[in-house]
């Protein structure tokens, strides 16, 4: 059964070290088939970015335990040999509780652990941290460990004594190399889609090579056995296939799940890329519009430059139907106001302007509070929330005629995270949805048929 790369904390090398396993796999021929816990974008980008399979989420909160499964199943099974990347520490999941935690998708997969630890300044305490790991869940499997940040021999020797007498497997030391250090910015590391650091594979392969043993980890990454898998079914859509959804996806546009376009193309629509970067315009064929989210902050200059993309979005806000999340939502105002007090003109689809504020991070509960595009009244979902952005109200500032516009619309949900209140939250009307909130609709057949319903009605102009 694969293995599960998992740390006491987060900064503690995981990605570091699963990049350096599928490195090094990539440069002996290898494939291996990479999956990251929890909602996040930028690794699974970097997973996905030195030429092996695209990396896939496991998302326990979001998705259910079932569509886990599945996904873990129908991708892993197509590999010889898989990996999957957990998310803060092991035991870090929903709130003060170990659901949705790394140990929670360990336990449901029944895949073992290999723990990769920080031991710089440490060592007799590497075996009070890993003991007290080991023995917090017995129905965990602790089956390896590698330490990060071990820069001589002797606190390499002095470790061996520490562990001698343990019955976990010491599968490598890394020491600190600036050559494998990854980029980091805001909300984690830098995308390889965003000019982020480009991975030296042939480096890191040989890195991989000299300081872990391979050979003994290559036996924990063997893909399962199972040859079936319950496959995730979906109602029958009628879909026109004369109404091709165009997706933002550039160097600014790219938080999205795979699966989100290829659910789309398996139920038979055309998808058309679209980039604002590129100063684009909407592609006349268009009837639906995805503005995933992203960094429109850091090309928030470069956007207010982008006339034929800008005109071309307010446009279509009469013709077809916008779904949009958190950076996608930020165009769709009137300003971004950067971190200097600058205001970047945008869309002003809708009246508001953006501006820096504090980290909103993690797992939400939505409930419907009308019927809307993508969620009806009372119904419950699940999403997540990661910006540190905010809105302003800019209504004095509009024109009656826009305000009277804007008017129409409402707050589609209200959300709370764990233990506290609801709020409402985003925007809608029968042509718009636009929230700070990441769904993954795939993995929620009720929503998805929301959302492909919304995509297949026609709207006349100024409707």
């Amino acid at each position: 059964m694969p293995c599960v790369i998992s740390s006491p904390s987060t900064d503690s090398g995981k990605t570091t070290l699963s990049l350096l396993i599928s490195c090094w796999a990539f440069s002996k021929g290898i494939k291996i088939q990479t999956f990251k816990v929890g909602p996040d974008y930028l690794d699974q980008q970097q997973l996905s970015s030195i030429g092996q399979p695209i990396c896939r989420n496991l998302d326990i909160f979001l998705s259910g335990e079932e569509w886990v499964q599945e996904s873990f199943l129908k991708h892993s099974l197509k590999y010889e040999f898989s990996l999957i990347e957990g998310a803060m520490g092991l035991f870090d999941g929903l709130g003060s509780t170990t659901y949705s935690s790394t140990a929670n998708i360990s336990k449901l997969l029944k895949a073992p652990i290999i723990f990769i630890v920080n031991a710089r300044g440490q060592v007799a305490s590497l075996l009070a941290t890993v003991r007290g790991f080991r023995d917090f869940d017995s129905e965990l499997s602790i089956s390896g460990i590698i330490f990060n940040n071990v820069n001589s021999d002797r606190h390499k020797k002095l470790i061996k004594e520490v562990f001698e007498n343990e019955d976990i497997e010491i599968l490598g030391f890394l020491p600190s190399d600036s050559k494998i250090t990854l980029n980091k910015a805001n909300l984690g590391l830098i995308s390889p889609l965003d000019n982020g650091k480009e991975i030296d594979v042939e480096y890191f392969a040989n890195f991989a090579e000299r300081n872990l043993d391979v050979f003994s980890l290559i036996k924990f990454l063997k893909s399962p056995q199972k040859k079936t898998f319950n496959s995730v079914s979906f109602k029958d859509f009628k879909i026109d296939k004369s109404k091709p959804i165009a997706i933002a996806e550039d160097k600014i546009f790219h938080f999205q799940y795979p699966e989100t376009k290829e659910f789309l193309s398996e139920i038979g629509i055309p998808l058309i890329s679209w980039s604002i970067y590129d100063d684009e315009e909407i592609p006349n064929e268009a009837s639906s519009l995805i503005i995933p989210g992203g960094f429109p902050e850091k090309y928030a200059d470069h956007i207010s430059n982008s006339i034929k993309s800008l005109n071309s979005l307010r446009e279509f806000r009469n013709n077809g139907f916008i779904y949009a999340e958190c950076g996608g939502m930020m165009i769709l105002g009137d300003f971004i106001k950067d971190e200097n007090g600058n205001n970047h003109k945008m869309s002003g689809v809708l009246s508001f302007s953006t501006k820096k504020s504090k980290l909103s991070v993690g797992y939400r509960y939505i409930e419907g509070l009308k019927d809307t595009p993508i969620i009806k009244q009372n119904q419950l979902i699940r999403g997540h929330e990661f910006h540190y952005w905010e809105i302003e109200n800019n209504l004095s500032e509009l024109d009656l005629r826009k305000a009277e516009h804007h008017k129409k619309l409402s707050s589609p949900w209200k959300i709370k995270s764990w233990k506290t209140e609801y709020k409402n939250e985003g925007f809608f009307d029968e042509k718009l949805h636009a929230s700070w909130i990441h769904l993954h609709l795939p993995s929620s057949p009720e929503v998805a048929k929301n959302f492909i319903d919304a995509t297949q009605m026609s709207f006349s102009k100024d409707s």
